[in-house]
């Protein structure tokens, strides 16, 4: 299993429990700080079936059709080449594998103070593209079985992001899902 954007560690550590002692675990980060920390935090667990590697998602350092599962946390909006990433992630994945990764997607067109503002990029809303956006990137990509399912109940927490804002109407949290045939 494949972590794209793993931070310090935490979605790794739980993916592990998934793949039990004969799986492996992966996590990519942009940072050596994030790696760092992620390491210190699996040594300190004891966990031994993840490791981390440094580098960009748009570059994954890895070779091909090696992974089962590649999986995100709202990391995906951060890039701006959304294509190139699913296209990398298609190239690591096996025959058979499945993307699922969770984000904000449009809901349509976002107004400009939202598209421009420096912090609403960083929590992962200025960089969105549509549902319907991120479907085609994936079917570019090569991704078949594409499911892009809105979580009914994130407009409260995403509207805590920017009150006042009206964010949630703009923006909303899915779970995406695709294989790779």
């Amino acid at each position: 299993m494949l972590d794209l954007g793993s931070g310090p560690g935490l979605d790794c550590f739980v993916a592990a429990l998934c793949v039990g002692q004969g799986g492996r675990v992966v996590g990519i980060d942009l940072t050596p700080e994030m790696i760092r920390l992620a390491r210190h935090n699996a040594a300190e667990a004891g966990v031994r079936t993840v490791s981390f590697l440094l580098g960009e998602i748009e570059r994954l350092p890895l070779q091909g059709e090696v992974f089962d599962v590649v999986m995100s946390n709202c990391v995906i909006n951060l890039c701006p080449d959304k294509n190139r990433v699913l296209t990398e992630v298609y190239r690591v994945l096996r025959r058979g594998g499945r993307l699922a990764f969770s984000d904000i997607v449009g809901l349509g067109p976002l107004p400009r103070e939202i598209a421009d503002d420096l912090v609403l990029y960083a929590g992962c809303v200025a960089g969105v593209v549509t549902a319907e956006e991120m479907s085609a990137v994936l079917h570019d990509a090569g991704f078949d079985s594409i499911r892009i399912v809105l979580r009914e109940k994130s407009h409260q927490l995403l509207s805590s992001w920017a009150p006042g804002r009206g964010l949630e109407r703009f923006v909303a949290a899915a779970d995406i899902m695709a294989i790779k045939s």
